[in-house]
């Protein structure tokens, strides 16, 4: 083909060449800038949209390792108030316990002996009620009937997220408030642990006991011999709930970690969808400017070709 003042054949090559180079230069920057590969649905809508409702699950994840940060504080301040109120030789249940061995004594001052018990009895009392986080109390526990302030009968830990195709399911760990009631107020009768009367109307609860009028008389005695039996069972009622409420903790414990896995588990999958390989698109961008900088001259040799027109007509 002879030359054309009209048609620069060389010319058009060249700039496509250059536009196609560019455009992939394009791409290549906002892949470095960005880190990603796929970064917009435009760059490929199916690993997009995969991406997109991987990052919605991990956000829901989050939001499951927040809720059992709050459920393992809530957990540790019921299992250390009851730890406390079983206590040991010189609180709790425990000195109880041994005080009321103590006052089988025979000629023992057992109003004294009563004034320390009064004490012991008023101090779980306050750690059963101070064992409140977030508003909530397992261990002190309202059950007036059909009350907006009533404490629920049972509370649900969230404890997982899964989704299965369209469909979410929230796992939790449910926890029984009667278990670990203390004492209760609300009701007609009360049911808690140390604030269960035993014996009739003539009994006592751990949290009434008074022995202050008892004598070394043998139903006396007896009396005495059915408040250390009703104490040691106490003992046990609230070891139980406490072991409970520990194995509730390491449950917690292991679901947080087994979230903070599979978050990351999910972050790596999301990575393998959309992050850019970087080596690669260094390595990619070199090479394009490489290519940018020949098309360039490329097209300058191309545009002096119409110049050798004018040599024709001199």
């Amino acid at each position: 083909m002879g030359s054309s003042l009209l048609t620069n054949s060389s010319a058009m090559t060249a700039l496509q060449t250059l536009r196609n180079v560019s455009t992939q230069l394009a791409t290549t920057q906002n892949r470095i800038s960005t880190g990603q590969r796929v970064s917009t649905a435009s760059d490929n809508s199916a690993y997009w949209s995969i991406a997109t409702s991987m990052r919605s699950d991990n956000a829901a994840l989050s939001a499951v390792s927040d809720s059992l940060g709050l459920s393992a504080a809530m957990v540790d301040t019921e299992y250390t108030a009851l730890n406390t109120v079983i206590g040991d030789k010189n609180s709790g249940l425990t000195k109880l316990q041994a005080l009321l061995v103590e006052a089988k004594t025979a000629g023992i001052d057992r109003t004294k002996i009563q004034a320390e018990v009064t004490q012991i009895q008023q101090d779980m009392k306050l750690k059963s009620d101070s064992a409140t986080i977030n508003g909530i109390n397992w261990l002190s526990i309202d059950i007036t009937p059909s009350s907006s302030t009533a404490t629920p009968t049972t509370f649900n830990l969230v404890s997982s997220y899964s989704r299965v195709g369209g469909t979410p399911t929230i796992g939790s760990i449910t926890v029984t408030t009667a278990t670990y009631a203390l004492y209760t107020t609300g009701g007609s009768s009360t049911t808690g642990i140390l604030d269960t009367v035993v014996g009739g109307s003539t009994g006592a609860s751990v949290a009434s006991i008074n022995i202050g009028a008892l004598t070394d008389a043998a139903t006396d005695q007896t009396k005495l011999d059915g408040y250390i039996n009703q104490v040691t069972a106490a003992i046990n009622s609230v070891a139980s709930a406490a072991a409970n409420l520990g194995a509730v903790k390491n449950r917690i414990a292991t679901n947080t970690e087994f979230v903070k896995n599979l978050m990351d588990s999910v972050d790596r999958g999301i990575g393998q969808l959309v992050d850019a390989d970087m080596n690669a698109e260094s390595t990619r961008l070199q090479a394009l400017q490489t290519q940018q900088q020949l098309g360039v001259q490329a097209l300058s040799i191309a545009n002096q070709n119409s110049q050798s027109i004018l040599s024709l007509f001199r």
